[in-house]
């Protein structure tokens, strides 16, 4: 039988001294897929991608490698970016990324190939030359991702990986995160950085406290939180509640001389009610649901758990 996952992680389980880092934790990474592992400081992602990344081992649980047990033969396959830099401040550019992909088992004249893209890519040609202690942490930041990348791993790690980076630099790498994964890369997304979760993960899975919150699709979980608030645009002013909606917001009138009103549906009411009530009094131009965001989710659950 085909297997649909990259990883499929059971039960891991980690403890150092008296802190417990993952509990029982189970995930399923689907192959192709951007996942977001998300989790505030000290929930235990890092102890699950050094696991991965076969850095520490588990003290328990398994996990599975395109259905293979994990195992070092694996690691050739894996890239990883850590949130720490960990380049040799005192080597070039142009040294340090060669001799990152030699370790790797790639030819030399393969990777100065390599190299032609991302550094006409990222605006490095200029860079060669230069030591990496002398790089801001943005430059530094795209050396290490060029170097994660080299070996064109099957599975990206990334950790916190816009750390350090403007916008113009961060969009530049979301464009090439989502260019690997149209190759067929999967990604772990590990952050804190919501707005960058909405725009790159289709999956995604919440740690806290060494635990698994939830896991599933984005588009999934952000259904299972919807709040049954809408936008209602149309040609007059909502003046009050009704008998299937109550109003949040009052009427704010918008450039084209309509109003938008933010309303709630009653408990039990389907939306269709709600435009049944609304037609005989008002034009609706429009009606959008406002889905929670996902750092309203994540915020909401780790204050729960």
């Amino acid at each position: 039988m085909q297997n649909d996952n990259i990883l499929t992680i059971s039960d891991i389980r980690k403890e150092y001294h008296n802190h417990t880092a993952l509990a029982g934790v189970s995930l399923s990474i689907p192959k192709g897929s951007i996942y977001g592992l998300l989790g505030p400081n000290g929930a235990g992602k890092t102890s699950l991608i050094r696991i991965i990344t076969q850095i520490t081992g588990a003290d328990s649980g398994k996990i599975l490698f395109e259905g293979e047990e994990l195992s070092p033969k694996h690691i050739s396959q894996i890239g990883y970016l850590p949130e720490e830099r960990g380049l040799y401040p005192k080597m070039k550019v142009g040294e340090q990324l060669i001799y990152l992909g030699r370790l790797k088992g790639i030819p030399k004249a393969e990777i100065e190939k390599k190299l032609k893209y991302w550094l006409t890519t990222f605006e490095m040609k200029e860079w060669w030359n230069k030591e990496v202690g002398g790089l801001s942490k943005g430059m530094q930041q795209k050396v290490q991702f060029v170097a994660t990348v080299l070996h064109d791993p099957k599975l990206l790690i990334l950790d916190e990986p816009f750390s350090g980076f403007d916008p113009i630099n961060a969009n530049l790498l979301k464009d090439e995160i989502l260019k690997l994964q149209q190759k067929g890369t999967t990604v772990i997304f590990s952050t804190h950085r919501m707005e960058s979760v909405e725009e790159l993960c289709d999956t995604i899975a919440l740690i806290n406290k060494s635990h698994k919150i939830f896991e599933g699709k984005k588009a999934d979980i952000k259904m299972s939180h919807r709040t049954h608030i809408f936008e209602v645009q149309t040609d007059k002013p909502i003046s009050e509640s009704g008998n299937s909606f109550a109003i949040l917001k009052e009427s704010k009138e918008t450039d084209f001389k309509t109003y938008i009103t933010s309303v709630k549906i009653n408990e039990g009411v389907a939306k269709n009610a709600l435009l049944q009530e609304l037609v005989s009094d008002y034009e609706i131009i429009s009606m959008q649901e406002k889905l929670p965001s996902i750092n309203d989710i994540f915020i909401k659950m780790v204050e729960e758990k």
